[in-house]
């Protein structure tokens, strides 16, 4: 081991589970060893903070002028949500297909809007309108392979980027958002909406009036079987009108990672204050075997010769799952299944010293060994029912995204960005949450070795603050189009 390397373990703490990687590498496939190499020596850059984004809160913009590259199942939810907000004006629509981008112009004009500048074309189309300077932000909801190379765009270009699940794919792009945010000093949002979902939320705040005690371990998932997104079958030559433009997304379950981990994730490190007051420190991972993924191509095949294209992939496992310990000794498990016939579940789950909640399968909140009455239920959430729930809560059911979490989350963004208030989920949050999907592929490829998990706030989580949800500073930004609002944007209440 050269005198370089020594020090690098011992500046940033790689320690003896990295170098049990080392050793283990003679044991994987080729593929999968120069990978691996790849994602270490991205893992071991760190490069200089030149200014903290967390906490910074930018200039104050009276009118958002937004953007919007993928106008696909996500993206044109967004853009019809964005419809409802006071303040945002929707001036531009970014697609491959001119199909989607007309769709994204009826939902203009059904909402009384102007119509949006349109960029159509190639895959780098996207480029043009983050170059043109007609928009404040660039709201992404394309394929994953684009959220980094469209939110760096975006930066580059003066605009601030909000970017959709996942966000970055390797290590590379985690650190290059944080740079190119820092550098530019524009925000850099990950758009991960079960931050914003009611029981999230009710936690979240009850963690941060100390209904928790000291948080000491979290659970979180994505349980899904998308077998019919996976293989709906696109009607056209340039497949390009299937749940997933290209197959992208079966292209994707060829990776041993958890490539999906931030629904779970994101909630949990918001309430054990990840980034702000504690940070992650390593990760070990492991992947079932393949029970169902290929021997679902292998009988489409034979129904359709469409999918014999996929026959022979090697596919991801079923389940995988990370085990994460912070600085603070707390643990998290993370867990990802897309493939197994299985009910619907994304866990969330908080256990303290003095409390315990969970949601999926069972929602229910317990202090000791007996979890509330309904009553008491209902005089928590009175209690710790948060401050934005009480602005736009009701507004955002009628509104709908995911029983209204989408809107929220949408609210918040504008509502910051008119503001001036910091972001919620900074760039750094965006980094770290995505970083577990290249981090647990190289530690799935060497036998669940540890592997240490990146400061990407380099040192900075010590100080820096907890997400504020009291609105303070902000919750000016009304709601508009919707029938039961009155003129403040407010529910009318009977």
């Amino acid at each position: 081991m050269t005198t370089n390397r020594r020090s690098f373990l011992k500046n940033i703490g790689l320690g003896a589970g990295v170098i049990a990687t080392t050793t283990l590498m003679a044991s994987t496939g080729a593929g999968e060893k120069e990978q691996v190499k790849h994602i270490r020596k991205s893992a071991e850059r760190v490069p200089k903070m030149t200014f903290n984004m967390s906490g910074y809160a930018a200039p104050k913009l009276d009118k958002v002028r937004v953007g919007f590259v993928g106008i696909g199942d996500r993206g044109s939810g967004a853009v019809k949500r964005m419809t409802f907000i006071d303040g945002v004006e929707i001036v531009a629509l970014c697609d491959i297909r001119q199909s989607a981008v007309d769709g994204g112009q009826k939902i203009l004009e059904e909402a009384g809007l102007p119509k949006a500048k349109e960029f159509v074309g190639g895959d780098l189309k996207y480029e043009e309108l983050c170059n043109s300077g007609l928009c404040d932000l660039i709201y992404t909801a394309t394929p994953w392979e684009w959220h980094v190379p469209v939110a760096l765009a975006a930066m580059n270009g003066g605009s601030h980027a909000a970017t959709e699940v996942s966000t970055a794919r390797t290590m590379d792009e985690c650190w290059d958002i944080v740079e190119t945010s820092e550098r530019t000093r524009k925000h850099c949002v990950i758009l991960e909406n079960c931050c914003y979902d009611f029981f999230e939320l009710l936690t979240l705040n009850m963690a941060r009036q100390g209904a928790f005690g000291d948080l000491i371990h979290g659970e979180g998932a994505y349980i899904h079987d998308l077998d019919y997104w996976h293989f709906n079958k696109p009607k056209n030559d340039q497949m390009s009108d299937g749940a997933y433009t290209k197959m992208w997304r079966l292209h994707e379950n060829k990776r041993k990672a958890n490539v999906y981990p931030t629904h779970g994730l994101g909630p949990i490190c918001q309430a054990m204050n990840i980034n702000r007051g504690d940070k992650m420190e390593y990760l070990t991972a492991m992947m079932s075997a393949d029970f169902t993924l290929k021997k679902r191509i292998e009988e489409k095949a034979k129904e359709d010769p469409f999918f014999e294209q996929f026959v022979g992939w090697d596919m991801r496992g079923n389940m995988d799952m990370q085990m994460i310990r912070t600085n603070k000794g707390r643990t998290i498990l993370i867990q990802h299944d897309i493939s197994s016939p299985r009910p619907y579940s994304r866990i969330h789950m908080l256990s303290g010293t003095k409390c315990f909640a969970q949601k999926w399968p069972l929602k229910h909140i317990a202090f000791g060994h007996k979890k509330v009455t309904d009553d008491e239920m209902k005089e928590l959430q009175e209690k710790y029912e948060p401050e934005i729930i009480k602005r736009v809560g009701e507004m955002a059911k009628q509104v709908g995204g995911h029983g209204g979490m989408d809107f929220i989350m949408d609210w918040r963004l504008i509502d910051c960005l008119r503001n001036g208030l910091p972001m919620d989920m900074d760039v750094y949050d965006a980094a770290a949450w995505s970083s577990i999907t290249p981090l647990s592929e190289w530690s799935i490829a060497n036998g669940s070795a540890p592997i240490e998990i990146p400061d990407f706030t380099r040192g900075k989580w010590k100080t820096n603050k907890p997400v504020e949800l009291t609105l303070k500073g902000g919750g000016t930004t009304k709601v508009r189009n919707l029938k039961d609002a009155d003129s403040k944007g407010q529910l009318k209440v009977e």
